[in-house]
């Protein structure tokens, strides 16, 4: 169990850590700037038209329509994405270990879903100022993303030294971020609603 928390730990590590220094030239015709992610090749069977996988996928075509909005939204894609990670990671772990504390004992907390109303008045509000204080350590960030040559999602976080120094490996981290926060945003919708309805914890079955 304590390599498990020890991976996920190293995992969020990883998903802020930085994006490459320089910002390369694209051209005005690259799918979403170049931003990881376009070239994805993962089928998609009933996609219309003749491309059937998931390059360049953008249905509401937000890439065209609002370009200068790119990167905020790919930051607030990676923002839901890595909360969404450490999450699904807060659902399972719980379900094992807590931490120390009769407030967070299996006998005071017997579901892990239930520990938000429970802690409502202690810890939730302790969770709630450190993010309000992050979220307003990152406003100068994100107001001024298309002025500086910072990369969305870039905080300069990288403890462990987990990003490629190469560009393709620089890429190929960005890009699996990319997916496992997507698959963590579904994933997570998944769990709450099958520990709310099924009353049961983890597997939910």
């Amino acid at each position: 169990m304590k390599t498990t928390i020890l991976a996920a730990l190293a995992g969020s590590a990883a998903a802020f850590s930085a994006a490459p220094a320089g910002r390369s030239v694209t051209s005005l015709n690259q799918f979403a700037n170049g931003l990881a992610g376009g070239d994805s090749v993962e089928p998609m069977p009933f996609r219309p038209g003749n491309d059937k996988s998931a390059k360049n996928f953008d249905p509401l075509g937000l890439s065209e329509r609002a370009p200068e909005w790119l990167n905020w939204f790919r930051e607030a894609e990676l923002k839901h994405g890595r909360q969404a990670m450490l999450g699904v990671v807060g659902l399972v772990v719980p379900e094992f270990i807590r931490v120390p504390g009769e407030q967070f004992s299996f006998e005071a907390i017997p579901k892990v879903i239930d520990a938000h109303d429970a802690l409502l008045d202690t810890s939730m509000k302790q969770i709630l100022l450190w993010i309000s204080l992050w979220e307003a350590m990152c406003i100068p960030a994100l107001a001024n993303m298309n002025e500086f040559d910072r990369s969305p999602g870039d905080f300069g976080f990288d403890p462990l030294k987990l990003m490629p120094k190469d560009e393709a490996g620089k890429k190929a981290m960005q890009l699996k971020e990319l997916k496992n926060g997507r698959l963590a945003m579904i994933a997570l919708g998944g769990m709450i609603s099958g520990a709310v309805i099924t009353g049961k914890g983890f597997p939910y079955i």
